[in-house]
């Protein structure tokens, strides 16, 4: 269990490394700030994010999910005020930063399904599911 958090801790850090070299408003000052930011983001996602799409989940559904991205930047900014060697210059920045981070997420499953499983399974259904007819 610890081993699978670390791994997971670093793939965030590597994220986020990305997203410092991809966003021109995000800047990290160290490596050690980057896994600090890193860790701060993970247990503020952990914990804080739920309550936050808890009280603005009307917000979300009437935004089809769009709001969501709002919540998750709002994080990334967050954690630039905590973390003092994580700068983000506005919100745009970590709305942006937001967006690439999910399109890593995505790209990230896909390739861990490809090489694990040798095809992306999209859909998948077994013989107990109602609408499934061979």
């Amino acid at each position: 269990m610890i081993f699978g958090i670390l791994i997971l801790w670093l793939f965030s850090t590597i994220g986020l490394l990305i997203i410092t070299a991809i966003v021109p408003g995000i800047r990290v000052r160290s490596a050690g700030d980057l896994f600090l930011a890193s860790l701060i983001l993970g247990l503020m996602n952990a914990f804080i994010r739920p309550l936050l799409w808890f009280l603005t989940w009307p917000l979300t559904v009437l935004s089809f999910g769009l709001f969501a991205l709002f919540v998750n930047a709002f994080m990334i900014q967050l954690t630039s005020m905590i973390v003092p060697g994580f700068e983000v210059d506005n919100f745009a920045s970590a709305l942006l930063a937001t967006v690439i981070m999910i399109l890593l997420v995505i790209s990230g499953f896909i390739f861990i399904q490809w090489f694990l499983f040798d095809s992306v399974f999209w859909l998948q259904m077994n013989n107990m599911h109602p609408g499934f007819q061979m």
